[in-house]
């Protein structure tokens, strides 16, 4: 009994002192959920690869993958307290290295890097948790289409001629997490993304039988996206 009332005294003695806390927390940036439509930008970093099939066996390529960098521009139209309907238009830079493992040679024959840089115009849902304190988790999601400014795609030359193509116009989806933290002057938000690739990226040789590209089936970019956005 006598330690069932210290705790309950310590209980009470607690209470007061967090509800004396929760009112001393200050809140910003309190109508910046009222609007209907605001504007931002993110900057970040991706990480990238590729999504290989293949159609015959003993075939291989090895991805070496680098960290790319996004910047871009921010739309978010609000369609209900937990609901906005969000467009990021913006560019994606990365670097990759492509080794053919089962074609002998030297790196001629062998090894293909691939720079892109794309044009990205996802339009996403993103769907928030209620507001507590200064800070608000959210899920997002969405379809996008990539413009590759890099593609070689209408170059006659192929992997014969030491050409790795790729198509100019690709679509890819993306969910990802993240957290807008309310700040005194603007509100940061930091979010992870899974980037996938829809179609088939690849740009055959001209050669059905190509040693690079005949045992293909499916190639398409996959990646992991950290976006640091700013309102």
């Amino acid at each position: 009994m006598r330690k069932f009332l210290v705790i309950l005294i310590l209980l009470c003695s607690f209470i007061p002192s967090v509800n004396a806390q929760k009112r001393d927390i200050v809140l910003y940036k309190q109508n910046w959920d009222k609007q209907k439509i605001f504007f931002g930008y993110y900057l970040g970093f991706n990480r990238k690869d590729f999504k290989i099939t293949y159609k015959t066996a003993n075939t291989y390529i090895n991805v070496t993958p680098s960290t790319g960098f996004n910047v871009g521009l921010i739309a978010d139209l609000r369609l209900h307290k937990n609901l906005s309907l969000r467009l990021e238009p913006g560019l994606s830079s990365n670097t990759k290295q492509l080794a053919f493992t089962s074609i002998p040679g030297g790196p001629k024959d062998s090894i293909r890097d691939v720079n892109a840089t794309y044009l990205r115009i996802p339009l996403l849902l993103k769907i928030n948790a209620n507001r507590l304190n200064n800070f608000r988790p959210y899920l997002i999601g969405g379809l996008s289409y990539d413009y590759n400014f890099s593609s070689n795609q209408d170059n006659p030359d192929d992997n014969s001629s030491g050409e790795f193509r790729m198509k100019k116009n690709n679509f890819t989806y993306e969910l990802g997490v993240g957290v807008d933290f309310y700040l005194p002057y603007f509100i940061f938000s930091p979010s992870i993304r899974g980037v996938f690739a829809i179609n088939n990226e690849l740009v055959r040789d001209n050669d059905p039988n190509s040693k690079w590209t005949g045992p293909i089936d499916y190639f398409g970019t996959r990646g992991i996206f950290i976006k640091f956005a700013f309102h």
